[in-house]
């Protein structure tokens, strides 16, 4: 067993360490179940970027604190954002918003996604949103017994984001991706191991020691071989994952300047259905 190295990703909203050629990053946002912030974002794609760079890290694991994957992206935030009038005229211009977006997209799923190692989701809970979409972007999720699944773009009036749309799509077929993106149904874990949307389901109290188990047996793994696998089944799956990207960060930035998108964030808050306008 080797020492233990720490990644600085520049905050404490995301936790890294390098221990026998694995990479775990660890959402770390608990009071907000790791809602995403753009603080811990930029911090995500530093800690992909070494993990990946890195010849000693032969296995990645992105895993969440506190009971929690991750919660999508921080309605709370937003709707605080809304009525303050930060997020209107004075914030950045909707194409600099977008090349934004498109820029951390491609450096944190689309990095898990291409990256010549294999990425594995570690899900201790829920898992929506963009959340969601960061754990499909892994080449294995492996999930406690209490873990929960959205894609909770339709309830907050988003398009979605982080690859979901390509990802879903590709693991479960585009009618059942239609479903549960129009929908946004929550998913138990049986549920969500039955479709193949996780690979495997553990007690909740060993969900640590399997995923370590399973990213050790990576590690040990043909590491060569990983690598033009994995390439050889993204190439298999047909379709451009930065394309993809590319068009949800568009999309996602337009709908997060639609009414229906704030008055949802205001109703999340208050714990009422939000009324959809189309505009």
């Amino acid at each position: 067993m080797t020492t233990a190295r720490s990644i600085d990703t520049g905050t404490d909203f995301v936790l890294a360490e390098i221990e026998d050629r694995v990479a775990t990053i660890t959402l770390n946002r608990p009071e907000r179940r790791n809602a995403v912030s753009a603080e811990m974002l930029g911090a995500l794609e530093t800690a992909l970027e070494v993990a990946e760079r890195d010849d000693e890290v032969r296995a990645v694991v992105l895993t969440g604190a506190g009971g929690a994957f991750c919660a999508g992206g921080d309605v709370k935030g937003m709707d605080e954002a809304h009525r303050s009038g930060a997020s209107g005229g004075d914030g950045p211009g909707i194409d600099a918003a977008i090349a934004a977006q498109r820029r951390n997209q491609r450096g944190t799923a689309g990095r898990m996604y291409t990256m010549p190692k294999p990425v594995i989701a570690s899900l201790p809970g829920p898992a929506a949103g963009a959340g969601l979409s960061l754990a499909m972007a892994a080449d294995l999720r492996i999930a406690s017994e209490q873990a929960v699944f959205t894609t909770a773009f339709a309830k907050v009036g988003f398009a979605g984001d982080y690859g979901g749309t390509f990802f879903i799509t590709q693991l479960l077929g585009s009618a059942k991706a239609r479903e549960l993106y129009f929908l946004s149904d929550r998913i138990d874990a049986k549920e969500a191991e039955r479709i193949g949307l996780v690979h495997r389901v553990v007690p909740h109290d060993s969900l640590a020691d399997h995923t370590r188990e399973l990213a050790l047996r990576l590690a040990r793994g043909p590491s060569v071989a990983y690598r033009y696998m994995k390439e050889n089944l993204n190439r298999a799956v047909g379709g451009d994952v930065m394309e993809c990207l590319d068009l949800e960060a568009t999309h996602h930035v337009h709908t997060g300047r639609t009414r229906d998108h704030k008055n949802a964030a205001r109703a999340f808050v208050e714990k009422r259905d939000p009324v959809f306008e189309g505009r």
